[in-house]
């Protein structure tokens, strides 16, 4: 196998991770949903659902833009397939920011600025 056949067997499995990611994170957002209304009603389990399943399609939206990046670096590095990923990754990010403002419902930096709940804790 030559170089730009490992290439693309390599970004294709990266592309099914994103895509198993997707599926996989919509799966269980759904099943979380179906526990979550049973015990906390409509209204709850569906706020709830929304953001899972949001985290996962920006998860999954982060991996295939690993693949795409692989794919524009190393296959052919031209200036039209660079500017084809720097569209690709432009729309992938702000689909990433608007569900990253639908799922904590403020901007990043505002949850940055209180101390957001999910970032780690700084080392001392």
């Amino acid at each position: 196998m030559n170089f730009d056949g490992l290439i693309h067997e390599l970004t294709r499995t990266v592309e099914l991770v994103g895509i198993a990611v997707l599926l996989l994170g919509a799966l269980l957002a759904s099943g979380a949903f179906l526990r979550d209304w049973s015990t906390s009603g409509l209204g709850d389990a569906y706020h709830r659902y929304r953001a899972n399943l949001g985290r996962a399609i920006l998860l999954g939206l982060e991996i295939l833009i690993v693949a795409d990046i692989i794919r524009t670096i190393a296959v052919e590095p031209t200036l039209d397939n660079l500017a084809v990923l720097a569209l690709i990754v432009l729309i992938r990010t702000f689909l990433s920011f608007a569900l990253e403002i639908e799922i904590g419902g403020q901007w990043p930096w505002q949850r940055a600025a209180r101390g957001a709940p999910h970032e780690p804790p700084a080392r001392t």
